[in-house]
């Protein structure tokens, strides 16, 4: 059962997000939060497996929540659902550590499976944002990028490429004939010789060397 907090300081929203996922049988609702602190004291009480995070709150915003979540509670995934899609909410939030970014309208059905993917480990990011990520990873500085790819091997670039496109480590395990554990391992290795913290920053890195598609 994948265990839900819900963080958004509009109780009609929180209604309706806490009646859809609900209505999943393998996931439950174990709290509602409205605003950064609330969410911070409840996930304490509750351990969800995922924050449905808001980024536009009163007192403690989204950013801010997530940021400590990350810190403080790093099993715990924060998938991001905001009408916010400008520049700086999205890049602000995957600093922070969120592990994936909807906006709000996105289908139920896409809903509960990018929560599910992100209890599973994936990575979510709503096709409107996409692009301006892309676009920024593709601006940045590029001088490290040479020593960094050749310091993956083969099967570590293929896994990559799969961890961007949002699989899971079961996921991939599957599509590359290999067990879940060698894949963790690979993972792992990737993330430590990318220098990057966890796998939403990896699928950013991926884009920047080129290796999954922009479209």
């Amino acid at each position: 059962m994948i265990r839900v907090l819900v963080c958004d300081d509009q109780a009609v929203v929180c209604d309706g997000l806490e009646m859809i996922l609900d209505a999943d049988p393998e996931i439950e609702v174990v709290g509602v939060a409205y605003d950064g602190v609330e969410a911070l004291e409840k996930i304490s009480r509750t351990r969800p497996d995922v924050v449905l995070m808001d980024l536009k709150m009163p007192g403690m915003n989204g950013i801010q929540a997530t940021r400590h979540i990350h810190q403080d509670y790093p099993e715990v995934r924060v998938l991001v659902l905001t009408t916010f899609g400008d520049d700086e909410w999205v890049f602000d939030a995957i600093r922070s550590g969120a592990a994936g970014y909807l906006l709000k309208g996105t289908p139920r059905q896409e809903l509960v499976r990018a929560v599910k993917g992100t209890a599973a480990g994936g990575t979510h990011v709503d096709p409107a944002v996409a692009g301006k990520l892309f676009a920024h990873v593709a601006q940045s500085p590029a001088h490290a990028e040479t020593t960094l790819v050749s310091d993956l091997s083969e099967r570590e670039i293929e896994v990559l490429q799969l961890l961007a496109q949002g699989l899971t480590n079961a996921e991939i395990a599957d599509r590359l004939f290999l067990t879940r554990g060698t894949v963790r391992n690979y993972v792992s290795s990737i993330l430590a010789k990318l220098g990057v913290e966890d796998r939403t920053q990896a699928a950013l890195a991926a884009a920047r060397y080129g290796f999954i598609a922009k479209d």
